[in-house]
């Protein structure tokens, strides 16, 4: 059972590492190995408070971007009534959302039980930390430059719908998965599957962030059930704690990365989780 000062301390260290592609589930398991606190991490009730955590995160996602949802969404349904898929950027990029959802989805459903074995075993987590490293590095260095038609756009929704094809977005969505894996970051993986199809850092932040909204989301209406069936109200309490430090730290988070990303690379996070997740298997290993 977690303690509220526990809750806390992992409710903030989700709202920051969700967002930032450094993996909120592989610190969430990582850091309580190291200190050393009585967690079992692949139980229900944990499963549960990581997912009100996650929840939060979403919430305030769908805050940050609610009128470019409202556009989006309009735009899909737009195109659904006069049975054309692309009318305009909205509904462009709302079916591209769509198509990079599904990989994701389909492969959460289908593998969710076997992934959770790796809970078990922060060693493991903090391998997959380290590889998130080399992946981030790797995506710096194969990346595509972005297309120069898109730097005289100033609308980022329509430099992403124009530059990105549905059979990219698919590889972005299909990127994703790996963040399935505790200790690979699922922005970090939509990060660098942005930028190895030709999305600039910001587009690429911003197309990751969007993406995040459904895949967070669904999971929490699926999982969210299993916490508030539970009779113990100090469990729904550090749960509900968590999730309101994690909602605070996520709304920072967003506002600092997308003020980063517009100058910034991806090196500094690669270098850290490469760094961090080492260190951590040499702990653990010990």
């Amino acid at each position: 059972m977690l303690s509220y000062l526990q809750a806390i301390i992992l409710g903030l260290l989700q709202g920051i590492t969700e967002l930032f592609p450094i993996s909120s589930l592989g610190h969430s398991i990582i850091v309580p190995a190291i200190l050393g606190w009585p967690i079992n991490q692949n139980s229900a009730y944990f499963l549960a408070f990581l997912v009100a955590t996650h929840f939060a995160t979403c919430a305030v996602l769908f805050f940050f971007y609610w009128k470019d949802w409202a556009r989006i969404i309009s735009g899909i349904l737009r195109s659904v009534r006069i049975q054309r898929v692309t009318p305009d950027t909205s509904a462009t990029l709302g079916w591209l959302l769509i198509i990079g959802t599904v990989p994701a989805g389909i492969a959460g459903t289908v593998f969710q039980k076997q992934v959770q074995r790796f809970f078990i075993s922060p060693r493991y987590v903090a391998a997959f930390l380290a590889l998130n490293g080399i992946l981030l590095w790797l995506a710096e260095i194969l990346r595509k430059r972005a297309a120069r038609r898109g730097d005289s756009v100033l609308d980022p929704d329509e430099r992403i719908a124009a530059q990105l094809t549905a059979w990219q977005s698919a590889k972005v969505g299909t990127m994703q998965v790996l963040a399935l894996l505790p200790g690979f970051s699922r922005t970090g993986s939509a990060l660098a599957g942005g930028l190895m199809v030709g999305l600039a850092h910001e587009d690429a932040l911003r197309f990751s962030f969007l993406l995040a909204t459904p895949i967070i989301g669904a999971a929490a209406v699926l999982e969210l059930p299993t916490l508030f069936d539970s009779a113990d109200a100090r469990s729904i309490g550090t749960a509900l704690l968590g999730a309101a430090c994690a909602a605070a730290a996520s709304y920072f988070s967003v506002k600092l990365l997308t003020r980063y990303f517009k100058t910034h690379t991806l090196t500094p996070f690669a270098l850290y989780c490469l760094l961090f997740g080492s260190l951590s298997l040499l702990i653990l290993s010990r």
